[in-house]
């Protein structure tokens, strides 16, 4: 059988109807009858139930990253942009909560290797995050840059995490919350 991208793509489309309707449900048999597949071939295109959970976080991983650098760099001053940036995050989360919940819960808590994949594509934003307040000046120290940059993807995780598990409370309450605190750390000495 042919390891095509437009088959590696079909798979990981079925793979993301599943999750989004079942949420912790889903399962490789559920996945491999959403692409009319078996879980043999299911197994071969992404080697085992890991590769695939990979090959997903990667994929959404990239898609919030690539929403969320240019919010966090565009115009505005800083508060704005950190602003805009939560925002967006929230945003993402909350309308894929099923996705968000099995990749960053489910999938991580069941396998080693992924809660690993996983902490590496969070740090690799927080990466990310400090070279970009570098560059801009935001932060002249690098290691502080770094340090913050960190504890803003961290501090904006575990909050919005917080937040779903409380719908209660309004999304702008939480942006401007979290806005606040990381803008004061930025500003700070």
């Amino acid at each position: 059988m042919s390891r095509s991208p437009d088959r590696r793509r079909a798979l990981l489309d079925a793979a993301d109807r599943v999750i989004l309707r079942e949420g912790h449900e889903a399962s490789m048999a559920l996945i491999a009858t959403e692409a009319g597949v078996t879980k043999p071939i299911l197994y071969r295109h992404f080697g085992d139930k890991s590769g695939l959970y990979e090959a997903l976080a990667d994929r959404h991983v990239r898609t919030v990253i690539a929403h969320l650098l240019p919010e966090l760099a565009g115009p505005g001053d800083l508060r704005r942009r950190t602003r805009a940036t939560i925002a967006v995050y929230l945003d993402l989360i909350s309308a894929n909560l099923n996705l968000y919940r099995f990749l960053f819960h489910r999938a991580s808590a069941e396998d080693s290797r992924m809660r690993s994949h996983m902490t590496s594509l969070v740090r690799s934003l927080g990466e990310e995050l400090g070279r970009l307040l570098a560059a801009e000046g935001v932060v002249r120290d690098p290691v502080r840059a770094q340090v913050l940059g960190h504890a803003f993807v961290g501090m904006v995780q575990t909050t919005g995490d917080w937040w779903l598990e409380h719908p209660e409370v309004e999304r702008s309450a939480v942006v401007d919350g979290l806005a606040d605190a990381i803008v004061a750390a930025f500003t700070a000495g």
